[in-house]
């Protein structure tokens, strides 16, 4: 059973007395990050966002000891797209990363793929290389998938330790059929939760007494779907499971994961450090809705519908963020970069266009709008059924463009909702209010003419 958790449109703090959260930039020292990510988990699995299924404990605690956000969004309905608006801060169409690296085989579509960036240049400033030039011990362990190959030696001209990274360890998705190392089996770390989880460990001992930028990136949720049978069991037996949006597999994944992040927790207060420490949980895109249904949400990871790119993130801060507050400012994955470098006090010469905003002041609790609009640009086709579109969420509304009938000269180009009133993106309102769908198209249009977006053509070749 799914309990869905209204979205009140405020920014709720609850502030304890005692605890000055009203804090000045100069007051902070410079504050250990550790930031974990999810592989293609939902919205709507975990406790915290709803789910009276999958069981999270440690993920809902660290929400209670912190600031639960309820829009937050990945930059992408995809992994690499995300993760390179993680180090970058910059949307995924303007660096042209807008799809998995290294994308579907060419098939025969009527729309012919542009031809995107495949790996991330070296030439790219990443939040590791602002915050190691800022005296931090830096490390990425897990998920990069941001290299022109994904396995070593080839791999390794663009991983994380050529872009910043003091220490890297580089995990991948198993391959059932062949494992490329022992432990990728069911019963033993299917999906390296536990090597990774006991190298942060590591880290964060032997750099307690500095500042450090620490990233976990899991594989999990990620297909293939595995767990050892006994955590699967457990579920398996629950009536729960037979409902659309709960799978058994997962749950036991999902419970992995959260142990994991209970015992990251646990090392940094064993190691009095939790006052000075910043502990973010993220995905890095929607679920696979062929698995588990994203409800109250559309489809899921590889759609612009909500499923795909509407995300769970929290983010805690002892002392610092309000602990069980909410926020529902629009926020993206492109805001880590410059979120993390305003609280390390660092002022990066960048050279080029940084498209995230700090969300600083939020954590702060400062009532400020951040932004009103976020866009997106996929020019793809996925496996999932998703075809080439584009979107923006403006406020509370939300418009796609469908690039094949918009190519071909269909009328109906542009899908519109209201996200507040209507989630699940059932009642298109393109044809009740034109004037609104051309306002939020010239936004668009203005946006992909600023970040150089990348746009479909007509397969000549099409039969």
């Amino acid at each position: 059973m799914i309990r869905w958790i209204k979205v009140i449109p405020v920014i709720l703090i609850t502030i304890f007395s005692g605890c000055d959260f009203d804090k000045k930039k100069e007051d902070l020292k410079k504050p250990n990050i550790v930031l974990i990510i999810a592989d293609d988990l939902g919205y709507s699995q975990l406790g915290c966002y709803g789910s009276d299924y999958y069981k999270t404990p440690n993920i809902d605690n660290l929400a209670k000891s912190g600031m639960r956000f309820t829009n937050a969004y990945s930059a992408a309905p995809v992994c690499s797209p995300t993760r390179a608006s993680i180090v970058t801060g910059k949307y995924p169409a303007r660096l042209n990363i807008t799809d998995y690296i290294p994308g579907d085989k060419n098939k025969s579509e009527l729309l012919e793929i542009p031809k995107w960036q495949k790996f991330l240049p070296l030439e790219e400033l990443t939040i590791g290389e602002v915050l190691k030039s800022e005296g931090y011990k830096t490390a990425w362990f897990g998920k990069w998938h941001l290299s022109k190959f994904k396995k070593p030696p080839l791999s390794e001209e663009n991983n994380p330790e050529k872009q910043g990274f003091d220490e890297s360890f580089i995990t991948y998705k198993p391959n059932v059929d062949a494992p490329f190392e022992v432990w990728q089996t069911p019963e033993n770390d299917g999906h390296n939760v536990e090597i990774l989880t006991k190298k942060s460990l590591d880290f964060i001992d032997r750099n307690k007494e500095k500042p450090f930028f620490l990233v976990i990136s899991h594989n999990t949720i990620h297909d293939p779907l595995m767990e050892k049978e006994s955590l699967i069991d457990k579920y398996s037996k629950l009536e729960a499971t037979n409902e659309p949006e709960n799978h058994a597999t997962i749950a036991a994944m999902i419970e992995t994961m959260d142990n994991s992040v209970g015992r990251i927790v646990k090392k940094i207060k064993q190691n009095k450090i939790e006052n000075n420490t910043i502990i973010i949980f993220y995905s890095d895109n929607g679920a696979r809705d062929k698995y588990a249904k994203q409800t109250p949400f559309r489809k899921g990871k590889g759609w612009l519908y909500e499923g795909g790119i509407h995300v769970p993130l929290i983010i805690s801060y002892k002392g610092v963020v309000a602990p069980n507050s909410v926020n529902d400012e629009l926020v993206s994955s492109t805001d880590f970069f410059p979120t993390f470098s305003d609280f390390a006090l660092a002022e990066p010469k960048i050279k080029s266009t940084v498209d995230g905003l700090s969300i600083r002041p939020l954590l702060l609790g400062e009532k400020v709008a951040l932004r009103k609009n976020l866009y997106w640009n996929y020019p793809h086709y996925h496996s999932s059924g998703m075809k080439p579109a584009s979107a923006i969420r403006s406020g509370d509304l939300k418009l796609i463009e469908w690039y094949e009938p918009k190519l071909l000269g269909d009328q109906k180009v542009y899908e519109l909702y209201n996200l507040v009133v209507n989630p699940g993106e059932t009642n298109d309102l393109s044809s009740k209010f034109p004037g609104k769908v051309n306002e939020l198209k010239v936004l668009l249009d203005d946006w992909k003419i600023d970040v150089s977006a990348q746009e479909p053509s007509i397969n000549q070749n099409y039969h």
